[in-house]
């Protein structure tokens, strides 16, 4: 395990695998490629709107998809309010508190217009904090996950026990079925991590 030093963060541990070797790819509903095509036309000059017209619809299909058994919340706060947070950032969790970000969360997604590593930075801290505040609500999840994305590109990666693993794939919206199924495999893994929800996905 190679070890890497980002500018904001301590020595951590860092390395690369394939996180989603039996991925299943997830056949994308005619709304959400309405969405997406309709984004790409008006016109995605910057983050923020990379984050409204392409980020969003795909986080709002994969809610719909798992019956909306979680919560996306976009630039909002944590309840404790101390959590670090991209300008254009989006968390996903099992709690159902409006407004503010509650435990147990499992999934943060990070919009950029491209991938640098003071993004990177960024969204390492957001997963700790993440995990952090799981563990003050007692609603832990064994992993949290991780996705830097520009709308067009996604990369994941995972923050598990000690270490940063970081997906050797990379996943493009134009192959927006391989996406959802990467995405779906985060949900899936959420639950049987420790999250209760007790509602299935329709497949």
């Amino acid at each position: 395990m190679e070890t890497v030093k980002f500018r904001s963060l301590d020595r951590v541990g860092f390395r690369v695998e394939n996180l989603f070797p039996k991925l299943k790819p997830v056949e994308p509903s005619d709304w959400v490629r309405q969405s997406i095509r309709v984004g790409l036309g008006v016109g995605v000059s910057n983050e923020r709107a990379r984050a409204e017209r392409l980020v969003t619809p795909v986080l709002l299909e994969l809610c719909e998809r798992n019956n909306r058994s979680f919560s996306v919340y976009s630039d909002a706060e944590s309840a404790s309010s101390q959590e670090p947070r991209s300008k254009h950032s989006f968390t996903c969790s099992f709690g159902r508190v409006p407004d503010f970000i509650t435990a147990p969360v499992f999934l943060v997604v990070d919009t950029c217009y491209r991938e640098t590593d003071e993004e990177l930075t960024l969204l390492l801290q957001q997963l700790i904090a993440a995990r952090h505040l799981n563990e003050q609500e007692k609603k832990t999840i064994r992993t949290i996950y991780g996705c830097s994305t520009t709308g067009i590109e996604w990369r994941f990666l995972k923050y598990e026990g000690n270490e940063f693993i970081l997906d050797q794939q990379r996943f493009f919206l134009s192959e927006l079925p391989a996406l959802l199924g990467a995405l779906q495999a985060v949900v899936d893994a959420a639950r049987s991590g420790g999250a209760e929800t007790g509602v299935s996905s329709r497949r």
